[in-house]
Formats: C-alpha cells, sequence, structure tokens
C-alpha cells in the first residue's frame, strides 16, 4: 500500500508543477494581448484611409493596374496562410490551415492553380509534412509582428502580382488569418488582397455614411497606384499580423487558462485517492497492531495457565 500512495505523491508533485508552468504562460499571453490590441487599433485608420485612397484612384480615373483590374480569366492565384510559431493554443493554428485548405479547394474547383506563401512554423511544419511545395515561408516573429516583417513578406507577393501569370505571375491574392474579435473569439478568415474589390469597398463606404475623396492625380494616375500598391499590400499584411497575434495570444491565455483548470481538477482527484490509500494503510496498520496484541494476550492467558 505505500508503494501507490508514493505513486500518486509523484504524480500529484508533476501536476503542480506542471499546473504552475501553465499558470504563468497564462498570465504572460493575459499581458500581450493589451499590447497586440492596441496594435490593431492603431494600424486600423491607416490601412482605412489608404483603401479609400486607392479607391478613389481607381474609380476617378480609367488606368488598368494589377491592383485593380480583374484578369479575364484568372488561371492562378497566390495564398498567403499566417500561423503560429509556437504550440499551446488550442486550435489557433489548425483553423487557420483548415480554412487555408477550404480556400484551396474553392480556388482549384475555379480552375486555379494555387501558389502557397506561409508565416509561421505550425503552417511549415504542416506542409513539409505532407511535402507539399511552399513558395516562401518566414517565421519567428509571429507573436509580435513588425512593419518591416510585413514588408519582407509583401515583396515576393508583389512581385508575383505583377508578372505576367506566363512568367510566373498570379493574378490574384489572398491571405489566411485569425481576425480577433474579442478575447473569447477568433474567428479564422480568408480575404481577397488583391485585386481589390471596388464594388465592396463603395458599397462598405455607403453603408457607413462616407464619401469617398476626390483627387487630383500627378504626375498620372498609372503613377499614383504603382506608389500606392505596395503600401497597400504591406499594410493589409501587417494589420493582418497584428490580429492573428492578438488571436494567438487569446487563444494561448484561454488554451493554458483550460489546461491550469484541468490540472487543478486532477490534483484533486489524485489527493483524494492518495488520502484513500493512506487511510487504508492506517487501517491496516491498525487492524496488524489489534491483532498481534489480540494474540499476544491469548499467548499470555495460555502460559498462565
Amino acid at each position: 500500500m505505500g508503494a501507490q500512495l508514493r505513486v500518486y505523491k509523484r504524480r500529484i508533485q508533476a501536476v503542480t508543477a506542471t499546473k504552475k508552468i501553465t499558470k504563468a504562460m497564462e498570465m504572460i499571453a493575459a499581458s500581450r494581448i493589451v499590447k497586440a490590441q492596441r496594435k490593431v487599433a492603431a494600424s486600423m485608420p491607416y490601412a482605412t484611409e489608404l483603401t479609400r485612397a486607392v479607391t478613389a484612384v481607381a474609380t476617378g480615373s480609367s488606368a488598368k493596374h494589377p491592383l485593380t483590374t480583374e484578369a479575364e480569366a484568372p488561371t492562378r492565384a497566390a495564398v498567403l496562410l499566417v500561423t503560429s510559431d509556437r504550440g499551446l493554443a488550442g486550435g489557433y493554428s489548425s483553423n487557420a490551415i483548415k480554412a487555408a485548405e477550404r480556400l484551396r479547394e474553392r480556388l482549384a474547383g475555379e480552375g486555379k492553380e494555387v501558389d502557397t506563401y506561409i508565416v509561421g512554423r505550425k503552417g511549415v511544419a504542416y506542409y513539409g509534412f505532407r511535402e507539399r511545395k511552399v513558395e516562401e515561408f518566414w517565421t519567428g516573429f509571429t507573436d509580435n509582428p513588425a512593419y518591416s516583417d510585413a514588408k519582407r513578406i509583401a515583396a515576393p507577393l508583389i512581385e508575383a502580382i505583377q508578372k505576367e501569370t506566363a512568367a510566373g505571375g498570379v493574378d490574384e491574392l489572398h491571405i489566411v488569418f485569425t481576425e480577433f474579435v474579442s478575447m473569447m473569439t477568433q474567428n479564422a478568415v480568408d480575404d481577397r488582397m488583391l485585386p481589390l474589390s471596388l464594388d465592396e469597398v463603395a458599397e462598405e463606404s455607403t453603408r457607413k455614411g462616407e464619401i469617398l475623396p476626390l483627387f487630383e492625380f500627378e504626375p498620372s494616375a498609372e503613377d499614383v497606384l504603382d506608389a500606392l500598391l505596395p503600401r497597400y499590400v504591406e499594410s493589409r499584411i501587417y494589420n493582418a499580423l497584428l490580429q492573428a497575434a492578438a488571436s494567438e495570444h487569446a487563444a494561448r491565455r484561454r488554451a493554458m487558462k483550460s489546461a491550469t483548470d484541468n490540472a487543478g481538477d486532477l490534483i484533486k482527484s489524485l489527493s483524494r485517492l492518495a488520502n484513500a490509500a493512506r487511510q487504508a494503510e492506517i487501517t491496516q496498520e491498525i487492524s496488524e497492531i489489534v491483532g498481534g496484541a489480540s494474540a499476544l494476550a491469548d499467548a499470555t492467558a495460555g502460559s498462565d495457565k
């Protein structure tokens, strides 16, 4: 019985140590969510105004540009998938990967080839294990992205959209990331970055009661769009990275809280089993003492006769 009690005590010690780690990770994730939310909020005005400016240029001119012009028969698309570098975040990365798989199937159903670009080690590992081709990948910054990271990611995507498909270019740019809704809700979404849907932007502005600004273009609308293209793609990617980072921290906090609660429940369960084993051990010891005393008494009584 003593051996069983020692087993329970060792398990309680191991689970208690794990609980301390998960609690610490929960607190760290909770502290980082606030910073990530502030960065998301700070990036939104720039991205919104830039989109409005691009829309104004496109609607106010007849310029044909990869930023706004739909291909007559698109045959190739690039998909940027944003996952995490680290695990212990519940289904955060797997949900983003599933959303990318659904998008891939939809594009393939439309007769389009898909070039995949990945952010985060989890996505790279998923595609590497299945021996799928990845054009480029980036890792090491998913929990705290900087604008310079967005610029590095945007560079090959902009180059691809500016090329002809026959030369290895693409007709569309899509991004799959996890949108931060609240501390409890994060949704994996896919969004088409390019070509920009002018009708959707105009409809959204109308719904909000906004009026698209009027601009004069110098030296030309084409030159303005050329200048705005990298800024637009970089800002969209940066905003997606920030939302994904906030979602990752929220998912990790929720997962670590669940792990901490489960560890507490397991400790209670093991403590009950350890107490029961200890009680059984004490009962056995008492029984042995009583039995020994009774035998000794019987032996003494027999010798007296």
